[in-house]
């Protein structure tokens, strides 16, 4: 569980970092005159100029370097703990977006915000008591490759009807989209046996792991940049949360503490709460470079 929160200290920052140089990125990219429509429309599912362009600034490679370390320490807690307590830490990443962005960004938090903070901790606390070991199930044989067919499938669909979604829904199913594939991540780190590399080649959760964690990386991007912030923060958090879980209690053999799975179901539940309520966060207004 320590693991789990380093990780949603690593990602949190990282999306203040990352988020002002999506948006600076989407500026400068910005085509004149009539170009101008089709540059956004293009940008409006996977844009992996838009990404080229980010990566170029510091912050965003700060925050790449952020993410590299969250993830190694994603990797460990996935190993020993539930995939719905780790779920639950990294939704909770919003909560230190939240924190970081009042005090980088002077964003100022309002009482109802600051008690969200606090109700993601208080849900995190909950869990942490009332989690068990990881599951030792692998699930159905055909797990690995509908993982990795739900990764594909997302990022299909992010290029092809991502510039065709309303303008009003974009940023949610973008948001969504992209927290699913950060799920495939969550779910594949679990289905992968042998760590070495010549068993990697051949394994098909090692591919979805990939593909999951690039779909996620440029259709986030590319929410980020455009679109309601609110929207497509909450689609993460759902899109990440949910489904792991229930991959992780269904088919892989996660359980609770004898007699506290109520605790942790709640505690799952408050936490999801109070990221949702801190969605905001997941792009805070940028300041000046």
């Amino acid at each position: 569980m320590v693991c789990a929160l380093g990780a949603a200290v690593c990602f949190g920052t990282a999306s203040v970092l990352q988020a002002v140089a999506a948006r600076a990125a989407a500026t400068a990219g910005t085509a004149p005159d009539g170009a101008a429509g089709r540059a956004d429309g293009a940008a409006a599912g996977v844009d992996a100029a838009l990404f080229l362009r980010a990566v170029r600034q510091w912050r965003y490679l700060l925050g790449l370097t952020l993410d590299g370390a969250g993830f190694v320490l994603q990797i460990i807690a996935l190993r020993n703990i539930p995939i719905y307590a780790v779920s639950a830490a990294l939704a909770a990443s919003l909560a230190v977006t939240a924190v970081v962005a009042a005090r980088l960004l002077r964003i100022r938090l309002s009482r109802a915000e600051w008690a969200a903070v606090g109700t993601v901790c208080a849900g995190l606390a909950m869990l942490g008591l009332a989690s068990g070991p990881e599951g030792t199930d692998q699930g159905p044989a055909a797990l690995p490759y509908v993982m990795l067919g739900v990764a594909v499938g997302i990022l299909l669909l992010g290029a092809a009807l991502g510039p065709r979604l309303p303008e009003g829904s974009r940023a949610l199913v973008l948001g969504l989209a992209a927290g699913t594939g950060f799920g495939v991540v969550e779910v594949s780190v679990r289905l992968i046996d042998d760590p070495a590399p010549a068993a990697l080649l051949t394994d098909p959760a090692f591919y979805a792991l990939v593909v999951g964690g690039g779909a996620a990386f440029l259709l986030l991007t590319s929410a980020l940049a455009r679109g309601s912030v609110t929207a497509a923060t909450a689609g993460m958090v759902l899109g990440e949360t949910v489904g792991p879980a229930l991959v992780g209690v269904l088919w892989l053999g996660d359980r609770t503490r004898e007699g506290l799975a109520w605790l942790a179901l709640l505690g799952f539940a408050i936490a999801l709460a109070g990221a949702l309520a801190l969605s905001r966060f997941g792009e805070p207004t940028p300041t000046e470079p």
